[in-house]
């Protein structure tokens, strides 16, 4: 494992070099400075992908703020509670929004933060239904991105293209962090379109991707596929449900680039992958060795624990951050694994009720409790179902002798606000919900009454 850094740099200062959102951030956190806002106060934005938000997060890390972006598809009754959890001394919410403020104040050049302050606030799902505030430090993050520079062997002459939201853990490393410290270029999508993604592969010679492989098969199977738009990608990293062999063979056929499966989680992110001269027998069949300074460990149920540098400072309730922590900073992950000679990880299962859709984590009881909030549903049950091109898909399993299906569904999610990758995608109606000897909801038995 690499050394740990005697010194890190908090995280304007990892990107000083750095040209994208560089001259519009110096404004951003003038203006923000005018409105009031200082080290360790928040700053919350929804906004789709673009450079300005590059821009809104140096803004944020220059002063000391905290950035807390909200993921762009995020309905109306979701995020009002996100923003009364947040507290944020500031909203954004459109680009005329942000260029009033870069244009209402002189530029500011100083670095106000500290490495052990908080940089950022994500949102992940959590098992309970309730989305949880993950928070990280300028050190974690300039750690992270740092390491993988080095673990993925990144050069200013690469390119990455990026469609995951900033919002995420993934696009906040790979789009902007990662790119910053090894200065090269960063290619957002607002939205993901896998034929923009072909014309912007070949435009930029876009050399790296990172993603769910929903993204991989999407390009794959688009009839504007063909072999020299994509001839500039060298390197592949691709985590979540669906990441089997047979699409680390696919992908690196028809794609013509390495392809890493990786381990991460919003809270711990990228803690396994694969580097240069690890076997590629071994690549394709498990989900990465450590990385870095990360140490991975299963506990006596099988559930995978990580520790490193890299690792959250703890979520917004301090309840849920002792609950999720073990044995002297040990990170519960709710996934079970198993770990081989040399580390090695396969990613077996979930302890946690979550279904990974296109990389979007989402949580079973939320939708459960969305679903049995209907007038004509009496019980409700989630589970995801397997999908080639999504990793899984949402099934709703429900109890509902006046009537309900897929159309009012959809129409009742809707009206609640809700983001529609949380929308169930299927609607199978039945006289009872499977339960076993105990009473308890028996998803065995629900499964293989979906597959019969």
């Amino acid at each position: 494992m690499s050394a740990l850094p005697a010194s890190l740099p908090t995280l304007e200062e990892l990107l000083e070099g750095w040209p994208q959102g560089r001259d519009l951030g110096t404004r951003l956190a003038g203006g923000l400075r005018a409105r009031g806002v200082r080290r360790g106060d928040r700053v919350a934005w929804q906004l789709p992908n673009d450079d300005r938000v590059i821009a809104l997060y140096r803004a944020c890390w220059r002063i000391g703020a905290v950035a807390e972006p909200l993921h762009h598809r995020v309905g109306a009754e979701e995020l009002g509670g996100l923003l009364v959890g947040l507290a944020p001394a500031v909203v954004l919410a459109s680009w005329d929004e942000l260029d009033a403020l870069a244009a209402s104040s002189e530029p500011y050049t100083g670095v106000d933060a500290d490495l052990d302050d908080d940089a950022v606030v994500l949102f992940t799902a959590g098992s309970t239904g309730a989305p949880k505030g993950v928070r990280h430090t300028h050190r974690s993050l300039a750690y992270k991105a740092r390491s993988m520079v080095e673990v993925h062997g990144l050069r200013p002459e690469d390119v990455v293209l990026m469609p995951a939201p900033l919002a995420h853990i993934s696009g906040l490393l790979n789009g902007v962090l990662v790119p910053g410290a090894a200065g090269m270029a960063s290619v957002l999508m607002p939205r993901w379109s896998p034929q923009e993604a072909l014309d912007l592969i070949e435009r930029h010679r876009v050399s790296f991707m990172v993603g769910p492989p929903t993204f991989f098969v999407d390009l794959m199977e688009s009839p504007a596929f063909r072999p020299a738009a994509v001839a500039s990608l060298r390197l592949i990293s691709s985590g979540g449900a669906g990441v089997a062999p047979a699409f680390v063979d696919r992908a690196t056929d028809q794609l013509g680039a390495v392809v890493k499966r990786s381990y991460g989680s919003t809270e711990a992110p990228t803690v396994a992958t694969s580097v240069e001269g690890d076997d590629p027998a071994l690549v394709r069949v498990h989900d990465g060795h450590p990385v870095g300074q990360a140490e991975l460990r299963l506990d006596d149920a099988g559930q995978l624990l990580v520790r490193g540098p890299e690792l959250f400072a703890g979520y917004l309730s301090a309840e849920q951050t002792r609950a999720a922590m073990v044995d002297g900073g040990w990170f519960q992950t709710g996934d079970l694994a198993t770990i081989g000679a040399g580390g090695w990880l396969t990613i077996t299962g979930r302890l946690k009720e979550l279904i990974i859709r296109a990389g979007e984590n989402i949580s079973i009881p939320e939708v459960e409790r969305i679903l049995e909030a209907h007038p004509a549903v009496r019980q409700a049950a989630v589970l995801g179902e397997p999908d080639e091109r999504l990793g899984e898909r949402v099934v709703a399993v429900v109890v509902a002798p006046s009537g309900f299906d897929l159309e009012e569904c959809r129409g009742w999610f809707a009206r609640r606000g809700v983001a529609r990758f949380k929308t169930p995608e299927r609607v199978v109606v039945v006289d009872e919900l499977p339960v076993g000897a105990t009473g308890k909801l028996d998803r065995v038995a629900l499964r293989s009454l979906l597959s019969g």
